[in-house]
């Protein structure tokens, strides 16, 4: 063995060029195959970083790319015809007009109708209402979400899906194939046994799908029947609701946005769901993009329209409304994130908002639960604040993610400011077009903005601007 082993470093030593050559090649032909074919659409520094990866350290280069390489797959979909703006909008509202024309374009559903919205106060609020929709199903619930907390929280509502399912409620339960590891609660058996149906999405260690390692399902949504949905940015742990009253160290719980409503909406819901749950166990599903669609003759004041995005979706549909929102607004824009590292083009429609007049305010936690993320946020904040944009900080950690525009359009949903969320992650943001709700999203939002300081501009020195870019173009890009 030994021998085997000197004879291959020795061959290696002698022959290291002639490898490094066919390693470059190969991973240059790898790379652009791959990004011809599955249209990849990358943004050029991350472009540019793949390629000088691979051009000076493909031994590296290579297997990283090939584990997180893969922004779009391919994923089959009920055929859509292209098709128009079927509701009637308002000349005095460009932003919606532009959203639903966009919306048509990309395939996302007709918006639809909703009532009972119920923005949830704080964690306990949502709490109640997540009790009230698992409890109040009589026929099926559909579970998605990122992550359950091994904490008093998770296990509360663990146990009502339980106790939902022996009473004959048929119970299904998709969580992301590698936050079920983070969350703590992995024993899927004592669910199964409960009569709970559990899958996980794409699990990075079994799974043959391409990209997962890193293509992530962030949507959190809870739904009743089909007719009644909850959702938002929470997970099922304890530190997005009310913390976990049994933790050696209390820490007080995250800030975070959720709500929730009844009606055609909930049904495009399940429709989504539908569809993730078939891509997770690897069967074709029948339910396409106009579950829960109205007639525009049906339509009432009251609309709203599920805004799904991600790798099976040709276009980054999230990203694309929110550009378009910064140029068609008119009065304000006002956004909460927990991480705001945008890239470029939405960074640049943001300023380019503020400099032309428009009141652009942005909430953000002043740390985060993630260090890098807040390290390699300051570029794009002084950049904002040189553009007049107000950033406010918030002495907790706040999860909530939400962009409202004037008083046209309100995006509240499980979507974060920066690259994964638009560019990797699974997402769902739900686009309200009425203005009460609108309203009563930026009451929510003013309150939150109330306990905030406001963001100081400081001048970086050369080692800090190096560090961030180099983070920036590194990480945050590929």
């Amino acid at each position: 063995m030994e021998s085997v082993i000197a004879l291959v470093t020795n061959f290696i030593l002698e022959n290291w060029q002639a490898l490094d050559l066919a390693l470059v090649t190969l991973g240059l032909v790898v790379y652009v195959g791959a990004s011809r074919t599955l249209n990849q659409r990358r943004h050029p520094s991350a472009a540019i970083a793949w390629v000088l990866g691979l051009l000076l350290i493909p031994f590296i280069a290579l297997p990283l790319y090939l584990a997180f390489g893969t922004r779009k797959v391919m994923v089959s979909r009920p055929r859509q015809e292209a098709r128009s703006v079927s509701i009637t909008v308002a000349a005095d509202c460009p932003t919606t007009l532009r959203s639903l024309q966009l919306g048509a374009a990309m395939g996302l559903p007709d918006p639809v109708s909703y009532a009972d919205l119920n923005i949830h106060a704080d964690g306990a609020d949502a709490l109640n209402a997540l009790r009230r929709v698992i409890s109040g199903a009589t026929a099926s619930i559909e579970v998605s979400t990122f992550l359950i907390g091994r904490d008093a929280l998770g296990g509360e509502i663990l146990k009502l899906l339980k106790q939902r399912a022996r009473a004959g409620v048929r119970v299904r339960l998709l969580i992301d194939g590698v936050g079920i590891y983070l969350g703590g609660y992995h024993n899927l058996r004592k669910l199964a046994n409960a009569g709970i149906e559990v899958v996980r999405f794409v699990p990075p260690f079994s799974s043959s799908k391409r990209g997962r390692t890193n293509l992530r399902n962030h949507r959190k949504m809870v739904i009743a029947d089909g007719k009644r949905l909850w959702c938002g940015g929470r997970n099922l742990a304890a530190e997005y609701f009310e913390g976990d009253p049994k933790a050696i160290l209390r820490r007080a719980p995250w800030i975070d946005l959720s709500f929730d409503l009844s009606g055609d909406l909930a049904a495009q819901a399940y429709g989504q769901f539908e569809r993730d749950w078939a891509f997770a166990i690897e069967k074709e599903t029948s339910v396409g993009i106009d579950a829960g669609r109205q007639s525009a003759a049906e339509a009432t004041p009251a609309l709203a329209q599920l805004v799904d995005s991600g790798p099976d979706r040709p276009d980054d549909t999230i990203f694309t409304l929110l550009v378009s929102a910064c140029f068609t607004s008119r009065q304000r824009i006002l956004a909460v994130t927990p991480y705001f590292v945008p890239d470029a083009a939405l960074l640049t429609a943001l300023t380019l908002a503020a400099r032309r007049g428009i009141e652009v305010d942005l909430i953000m936690p002043e740390r985060s639960n993630h260090k890098l993320a807040d390290f390699a946020r300051h570029r794009a904040l002084r950049d904002m604040i040189t553009a007049g944009a107000r950033v406010w900080l918030h002495p907790r950690m706040v999860h909530a993610k939400a962009v409202l525009v004037d008083d046209e359009l309100a995006l509240a949903g499980s979507a974060n400011l920066d690259g994964r969320s638009l560019f990797l992650n699974y997402e769902m943001m739900i686009a309200f077009y009425d203005r009460p709700a609108v309203a009563d999203f930026a009451r929510w939002l003013e309150s939150l903005r109330q306990d905030c300081q406001p963001y100081l501009y400081r001048r970086p020195g050369r080692m800090r601007e190096v560090a961030e870019g180099l983070l920036l173009w590194l990480a945050f890009q590929l």
